[in-house]
């Protein structure tokens, strides 16, 4: 009988996650025929007990198990030789920081299958926590907004219990007739657009967006086409710009003007045009004061995004003048951003249940009855001690080259 192991999450700060939670352990356990084992953990949002409770055993290693779930990157020390892993491993971009974790997996002949690499034949990924991310993301930044200008006080997401409990608090949300701009269509948008439209601020088309002036507040949605343009003045094509994003430039200033809070939730490529420059934000029109950046991608798109916050800290002041960091709510002319990593982190129990019934979906039918469509092959980073055919490009980032 296969056994599936759930690791202590180790990494810091503290992420209180878990990929299963009890219920569903004992749903996996009974329709697939495993057996589920529990590391003994003291930080989850589902106790050892809650486990206990729904007849899973807690033991304090899981290292006899066959395959090992987790959610963020796994300690080095903790990694189990020779066992398949799932976890955000953080490395098929080549980040820096986790060179070393990608070379302790293939020097321990681990199995390593990304979270994130998971996809169907369309390319879209098939497990993800996009959509908690996007929620919370969108509601911090209206409480960032808020805290900025004195207007109301809300609770953190982080101290709800749930999304049902954060939903308390939208009618305490009282806004001035701003304009809300949200980058991107995918989970991460639709879940700000959840919080948006739950407080009962109107949605307007980005043309009106830009024309129009309200007497309440206003959000729109704005999609790669919205804010780039092709090169050559062609027509935009979404695959092209996907593909080949070099051909295109930014044309998000337009919308800068009017904006008075981004909440920034659409993917970007390197190779694509950056939202704004340092330069743009020193001029007397651009409007945008508040950023809640869910993507983080440090200096990316967004040069205000200087580097992550974190839950207990959730917000600094970016200074475009002196292109720095500066203590929140500091100053009139800066920038004040949020850009918390762990986003899904603040409501833990339902992004937690909400990745498992994906996991229970989409993932673990292809895992344990033979991967016929390759699911499970083609998100294997590294099998038997070196990285898969599929993962190649990585070699030198491991070889730390």
């Amino acid at each position: 009988m296969t056994k599936i192991g759930i690791i202590k999450e180790g990494k810091i700060p503290i992420d209180k996650r878990v990929p299963i939670t009890p219920v569903q352990a004992k749903h996996i356990s009974d329709t697939f025929k495993v057996e589920i084992k529990v590391q003994s953990s003291d930080i989850r949002c589902f106790s050892d007990q809650d486990y206990k409770d729904a007849g899973i055993e807690v033991v304090e290693s899981v290292e006899d198990c066959d395959i090992i779930l987790g959610v963020k990157e796994v300690q080095i020390n903790d990694l189990i030789p020779k066992k398949t892993h799932f976890f955000f491993s953080h490395t098929i971009k080549k980040q820096d920081y986790n060179q070393k974790l990608i070379r302790a997996i293939i020097d321990k002949r681990i199995r390593l299958v990304d979270w994130e690499t998971l996809t169907n034949g369309n390319g879209n990924r098939i497990i993800a926590f996009g959509r908690w991310a996007g929620i919370v993301g969108a509601y911090n930044g209206i409480w960032t907004y808020g805290k900025r200008y004195n207007l109301f006080n809300i609770r953190r997401a982080h101290e709800c219990f749930d999304l049902e409990d954060l939903k308390t608090e939208f009618p305490k949300v009282k806004l001035p007739a701003v304009k809300i701009a949200i980058t991107g269509g995918g989970r991460v948008a639709k879940g700000a657009i959840e919080v948006l439209d739950g407080i009962g601020i109107r949605r307007v088309t980005p043309h009106d967006f830009l024309v129009e002036r309200f007497n309440e507040p206003t959000f729109t949605v704005l999609n790669s086409r919205d804010y780039n343009k092709h090169a050559q003045g062609k027509e935009f094509q979404r695959n092209e710009f996907h593909e080949h994003p070099e051909n295109f430039e930014g044309d998000f200033l337009k919308f800068a003007k009017v904006t008075d809070l981004l909440i920034a939730s659409a993917f970007w490529n390197p190779a694509a045009p950056v939202l704004f420059r340092r330069e743009d934000v020193l001029e007397h029109h651009f409007g945008i004061r508040v950023i809640a950046d869910i993507t983080c991608d440090i200096e990316g798109s967004i040069p205000s995004t200087k580097k992550p916050s974190t839950i207990e800290d959730p917000i600094y002041d970016y200074n475009p003048e002196d292109n720095s960091v500066e203590e929140a709510v500091s100053d009139e002319g800066n920038i004040t951003v949020m850009a918390i990593d762990n986003l899904p982190c603040e409501l833990p129990r339902d992004a937690s249940e909400s990745f498992g019934d994906q996991l229970i979906e989409n993932v673990l039918p292809h895992l344990l009855n033979g991967d016929e469509k390759d699911i499970i092959k083609n998100a294997t980073i590294t099998e038997n001690g070196a990285l898969t055919s599929r993962y190649k490009y990585l070699q030198d980032y491991v070889d730390g080259k």
